[in-house]
């Protein structure tokens, strides 16, 4: 499983950072307050282009993957399992790459 969070930095540019999914890992065993959530399977063709977290969410790959590209050319693929914590609410933002990906969006504070 890949376990990741995706933040704006000083630079204004999006970037990766692991997170911690071990057994003793603060993210897992403990109940999280979430301000909604949302089942996605269709295909937003802005997302192709650079674009922000519309707010602070974990995104959870039940299907299919994705490709999330940043502005220094790097690229993760997300497949089923994988999840990572969208938190570039600023900046110049990611791309998304679908390929038949169904998604739940977890809205977090």
């Amino acid at each position: 499983m890949k376990f990741y969070r995706l933040y704006a930095g000083a630079d204004g540019q999006s970037h990766f950072e692991p997170l911690d999914a071990g057994k003793a890992s603060e993210f897992f065993n403990r109940t999280r307050l979430a301000t909604g959530l949302l089942f996605r399977n269709d295909f937003a063709s802005h997302i192709v282009d650079f674009h922000r977290a519309p707010r602070r969410r974990w995104v959870i790959t039940l299907s299919g993957n994705v490709d999330i590209g940043l502005g220094d050319g790097t690229s993760m693929n997300f497949g089923p399992g994988d999840v990572f914590l969208a938190e570039d609410t600023t900046g110049q933002g990611h791309t998304a790459t679908p390929h038949d990906w169904t998604r739940l969006y977890v809205n977090v504070e």
